[in-house]
């Protein structure tokens, strides 16, 4: 069973290694992998400053995202999802779930900016290029 809850700052050293499987896992070059390391390594402050949320397994995280707030549009941040548990929705639970909560925040929009590996995903869930 698949729990979402919101991330806890002491969930970051667990998130950051997500963050940078999920990147590893589309064949980009070791040091480009270096250059992004600083970006998707993340500290406590960083979830006590950012609403984000976590998807677990039976107590271990596999994915987490990060929603902002930006000129009063909602964004959506660091979607990232182990490669173990890639393509088995893990990642559609937790972009339905970053829409829900957009909702209920009171946005009309929501916008991202994709890696080029996950455009594909995000057109699926309905999202445009503009």
């Amino acid at each position: 069973m698949i729990l979402i809850r919101p991330v806890k700052p002491d969930d970051a050293v667990a998130l950051s290694r997500i963050a940078l499987s999920a990147k590893a896992h589309w064949g980009y070059p070791e040091r480009w992998m270096e250059i992004w390391t600083s970006q998707l390594t993340f500290t406590g402050e960083y979830f006590k400053e950012n609403e984000s949320w976590i998807a677990e397994v039976s107590g271990s995280p596999i994915a987490f995202y990060t929603l902002q707030e930006k000129n009063g549009i909602a964004w959506l941040e660091n979607l990232w999802v182990l490669p173990e548990y890639m393509g088995k929705g893990i990642g559609k639970r937790l972009f339905v779930h970053a829409v829900e909560i957009s909702r209920q925040r009171g946005f009309t929009k929501l916008r991202l900016e994709s890696d080029p590996n996950a455009a594909v995903f995000y057109e699926k869930m309905g999202m445009s290029k503009n």
